[in-house]
C-alpha cells in the first residue's frame, strides 16, 4: 500500500543498523503491517502493539503515569510520551506512536473524527497532528498511517542529513 516509502524507511534503518517499535491506536496495526511488508523487516522491526484501550496501554506500554497524568488526551505531548514508551519497551532505536479518532464519531474529549497525533521518539523526536475533516473510519486509518510513515521517513532523512553535515 505504501511500498515506496516503506522501502525507503527500511533501507535507512538497515543501513544504519537501527530498529523500530510501534504503538498504534486508531491505525489498528496498519503502520506495523506496512513496515513488515518490506523484505528484510526482521533486521529492523522489533515489534508493535495495538493500544486501542486503556487496558492494552497498560499491558503493552510502561508509560510514566506521572508524566502522562497532566497531559491532555490526543495531543502531541501525549503521543510523544507514548512513542518514548514504545521505544523503551522493546529497546529499539526508534519508537512510533499514533493516537486518533478515526470516526465516524469524535472523542469524548471534543476531538472531531479524522483527528490523529503521531509521535516519533529516538535520536530525533518529532510529532504531527493530522486533521482530515472526514468521518470515514477506513479512509482516516489510511490517512493516519500515511502521515506516520511520512513523518518517520522525514525524521530519518533529517537525521541522515545532520550526520552528513557533521562529517564535513
Amino acid at each position: 500500500m505504501f511500498a515506496d516509502i516503506c522501502t525507503a524507511i527500511a533501507a535507512k534503518l538497515i543501513e544504519s543498523d537501527q530498529t523500530v517499535s510501534i504503538a498504534e491506536s486508531s491505525t489498528g496495526g496498519l503502520i506495523s503491517a506496512n513496515l513488515l511488508a518490506v523484505p528484510g523487516a526482521s533486521k529492523y522491526f522489533r515489534g508493535g502493539s495495538i493500544i486501542y484501550t486503556r487496558e492494552s496501554r497498560h499491558a503493552f506500554l510502561d508509560l510514566d503515569l506521572a508524566k502522562v497524568k497532566g497531559l491532555k488526551p490526543l495531543t502531541e505531548p501525549m503521543v510523544a510520551e507514548f512513542a518514548h514508551a514504545a521505544r523503551l519497551k522493546l529497546d529499539a532505536t526508534w519508537g512510533i506512536a499514533e493516537l486518533g479518532a478515526a470516526g465516524p464519531k469524535g472523542t469524548p474529549y471534543g476531538h472531531a473524527p479524522g483527528t490523529s497525533v503521531v509521535g516519533i521518539s529516538g535520536p530525533l523526536n518529532a510529532t504531527v497532528t493530522v486533521e482530515t475533516s472526514i468521518a470515514n473510519r477506513e479512509e482516516n486509518m489510511f490517512h493516519f498511517t500515511e502521515a506516520a510513515l511520512a513523518l518517520f521517513n522525514a525524521t530519518l532523512r533529517q537525521l541522515s542529513e545532520h550526520a552528513q553535515n557533521s562529517d564535513r
